[in-house]
């Protein structure tokens, strides 16, 4: 399927400016959604249609065959608190219930929604191996993304076709978890938390793009996919491989205690870990490029 004409909410962020450039580099038009048309004429590549009213004042002439729904305050902004973590979910939820009133609203809906989630919709779950099947867990993080996710599946009855990305930590050069964590590698300050037993669940930006674009593809696609490498690496393994590939040491252990001091309820997700797989992605004919932590890191970083 041809993308023609592409939306995009949360175009600003990390994720977003993948898809824009993407798109505008094979000659689609594409427009953002944001708060900030400043920080979008700084960040988004030329050719970007820039909407910060609503989705309703797009100009007639544009008919979007392919919506990404991205939009999100980032969680590990801050320290969670009660108004925090309402304003995470009214973030996503609210932008989410805009993007399916326009669809219903369009003559012609949409072909397909591909709306953002996360692995934390299967909370924290140690060593057990989880694929689209798992369950979500009772904890913030994974009520957050079933919002999210049940927002977005409402699009259904208005004929377009819903993909759920549950994407994992996105690595890729100027964003995404990569951006803190290589000044520290950098000086040889890097290391693990807690145990580092923990496993980390990733994808390197390069095939998150390339999911996302591969589901837009196949109108027999929809549902949930997990949005990850289909080898997930421990904490400590993640953090020496991301030392040897700067040629730095990482002998640094952060204690299980400071990282509660420091992240509060988040810390039991980051101590506690998700060991992801991504099989419907696979069954469906998708190949990773990059399924293997160093050779993705080797990519990443020569652009560094």
């Amino acid at each position: 399927m041809s993308a023609g004409q592409v939306l995009i909410t949360g175009g600003t962020g990390f994720l977003g400016r993948a898809l824009c450039r993407y798109y505008i580099e094979i000659g689609a038009t594409v427009a953002v959604l944001t708060r900030d048309a400043t920080r979008a004429r700084q960040v988004l590549p030329p050719g970007v249609a820039i909407i910060t009213e609503s989705l309703h004042s797009l100009s007639g002439s544009f008919e979007a065959g392919v919506i990404f729904n991205l939009a999100g305050r980032n969680l590990a902004s801050a320290r969670w608190n009660e108004a925090r973590k309402q304003g995470f979910i009214d973030s996503r939820v609210d932008v989410t219930n805009a993007v399916v009133e326009y669809i219903a609203g369009c003559v012609r809906p949409p072909a397909v929604l591909v709306s953002g989630s996360a692995v934390g919709y299967y909370g924290a779950r140690g060593d057990e191996k989880i694929d689209e099947q798992g369950e979500p867990a009772d904890e913030f993080q994974s009520r957050l993304c079933r919002q999210w996710e049940q927002a977005a599946l409402a699009a259904q009855k208005h004929g377009t076709r819903v993909c759920l990305m549950r994407s994992g930590a996105v690595l890729g050069p100027g964003g995404g978890p990569l951006a803190g964590l290589l000044p520290p590698f950098r000086l040889g300050l890097g290391g693990y938390l807690g145990d580092g037993n923990q496993w980390l669940s990733w994808i390197h930006i390069r095939d998150w793009v390339r999911l996302a674009v591969h589901l837009t593809a196949d109108n027999t696609l929809s549902g949930a996919f997990n949005a990850t490498s289909p080898r997930p690496e421990t904490n400590r393994a993640f953090a020496r491989q991301l030392a040897a590939t700067l040629g730095r040491p990482a002998w640094l252990r952060i204690p299980g205690f400071m990282v509660r001091l420091q992240a509060g309820e988040m810390a039991h997700l980051l101590l506690t870990g998700q060991r992801v797989i991504p099989d419907r992605a696979r069954a469906s004919g998708f190949r990773f490029r990059y399924a293997d932590l160093g050779r993705a890191l080797a990519d990443i970083l020569k652009k560094q």
